[in-house]
């Protein structure tokens, strides 16, 4: 009987175990809490844009590989049947010999395999090679785009929660100037007005964070669309505490703008594709040899095993060169307009040089000046809060008007909200110059 208590009392013991534990792990995994890196790491595990963009990689690698082909021989087989309305005969002025049958089967088998274009079929393989280079740099952009986009909505909603924290206090404060002006009005220190200008006041803010909720809500559903979650999940975010000004020069993150854009890199591989169009549109100058290879059978059954009139196999080899040697300029012509579009990607080439160099020069003044005024801002917050305090107590002390402390309490709020805004312009600048020089 005791051994029966105790196996029950085991099972229930590992029942209760399990729920704790399984409870436990799907409150965890409903509690995430999102880091810059691992909201990057699953949005471009999720986004369906970069997912297209793989698409357009395999079809570069299918269309690379079709070229490809064109190299090698092809292989073609044909079956025909040819039904005569009567045997072929020859009549000469003795005699009569016929020379076919009414049925006549024929198999051939071809070889072809092209020796010389012109340097065609090679100059269409490189460009669908590059084709394929031009894809995994049009991933790495969408990639950086992303990044960008994973980062701002991230930021977001950390100023937003800000935001909403600034306006909860200014809420609580303005609750306790109201309930002082209705005490002091209560007997008689104050008029009415006191009162109904802190209640108005209270009201706005109240407002003023209502607005901020939702703003932060919304914040939250960019955030999810960006990561491709649903749209109303929860979302929570490690605080960003570091807003260490970034140190560096100019000239070298231009440096490494330029050499790591995919910008940049997608238009040399334009220029290189240009190359292989012009030299392509000079295949034309040459002739085409090609090797052709025939084998034969005929006869008058479905075996094709041969006739009185067909011989049962044969075959031929042959090499033949076509040649287009004058048509009215039109190759000239071709050549020079790959020749002016390889100069057009050139010149912009040069464009975007300029632009990603302004990109960058922004993106470094934007750091510096959002770096400079985190120090005054929480300068502010801090003299705003003592100015707040002083002008409670005097006006408790009735030494000062209701006007004194919600002005107080007004440039309190605008401090704080100028002082999280630095912050986070701080790291929104941050973001952006990282995208100015091609790393998230």
């Amino acid at each position: 009987m005791c051994r029966k208590r105790m196996i029950i009392l085991c099972s229930v013991l590992i029942t209760v175990s399990l729920v704790i534990f399984t409870g436990s792990a799907d409150a965890q995994e409903k509690q995430k809490i999102y880091t810059i890196k691992n909201a990057i790491a699953e949005a471009i595990t999720n986004s369906y844009s970069l997912k297209a963009r793989k698409e357009q990689l395999n079809q570069a690698t299918n269309i690379k590989n079709q070229a490809r082909s064109d190299l090698l021989p092809k292989f073609r087989l044909n079956y025909g049947y040819t039904r005569l309305d009567e045997s072929r005969t020859l009549r000469t002025p003795v005699s009569q010999v016929d020379i076919s049958t009414q049925n006549n089967f024929r198999l051939t088998g071809n070889l072809t395999q092209p020796l010389f274009t012109g340097f065609g079929l090679i100059s269409t393989y490189k460009l669908a090679k590059l084709g394929i280079d031009q894809s995994e740099m049009k991933i790495e952009l969408e990639k950086l785009d992303l990044a960008l986009r994973v980062k701002t909505s991230y930021y977001n909603i950390l100023l937003a929660d800000a935001a909403i924290d600034v306006a909860t206090k200014s809420v609580e404060s303005l609750e306790s100037a109201a309930n002082v002006s209705r005490n002091f009005h209560k007997v008689g220190l104050v008029p009415i007005n006191d009162v109904l200008q802190s209640e108005v006041d209270l009201a706005n803010s109240v407002q003023g964070r209502t607005k901020v909720k939702n703003d932060a809500r919304l914040a939250r559903a960019v955030f999810n669309t960006v990561l491709v979650r649903g749209i109303n999940e929860p979302v929570e975010l490690e605080k960003i505490s570091d807003f260490d000004p970034q140190i560096g020069d100019f000239e070298d993150f231009r440096e490494l703008a330029l050499s790591n854009r995919p910008e940049i890199k997608l238009i040399d591989i334009n220029l290189l594709q240009a190359d292989q169009q012009i030299n392509l549109a000079k295949s034309k100058y040459w002739p085409e040899v090609a090797f052709t290879y025939n084998y034969i059978k005929e006869g008058d059954t479905l075996a094709v095993d041969g006739s009185p009139f067909h011989d049962r196999a044969a075959w031929e080899a042959l090499v033949s060169a076509q040649w287009t040697f004058f048509e009215w300029g039109k190759t000239i012509n071709s050549q020079r307009e790959k020749e002016s579009f390889k100069r057009e990607l050139m010149e912009a080439k040069n464009t975007l040089t300029q632009n990603i160099t302004l990109e960058v020069k922004q993106a470094v003044l934007d750091l510096a000046t959002a770096a400079e005024n985190i120090p005054s801002t929480q300068k502010a917050v801090e003299q705003g809060e003592e100015n707040l305090r002083v002008n409670e107590e005097r006006y408790k002390a009735q030494v000062s008007t209701i006007l004194d402390l919600l002005t107080a309490q007004a440039l309190l709020v605008q401090a704080r909200v100028n002082y999280i805004s630095s912050l986070y312009t701080h790291a929104l600048a941050k973001a952006a110059l990282d995208r100015a020089i091609g790393v998230y």
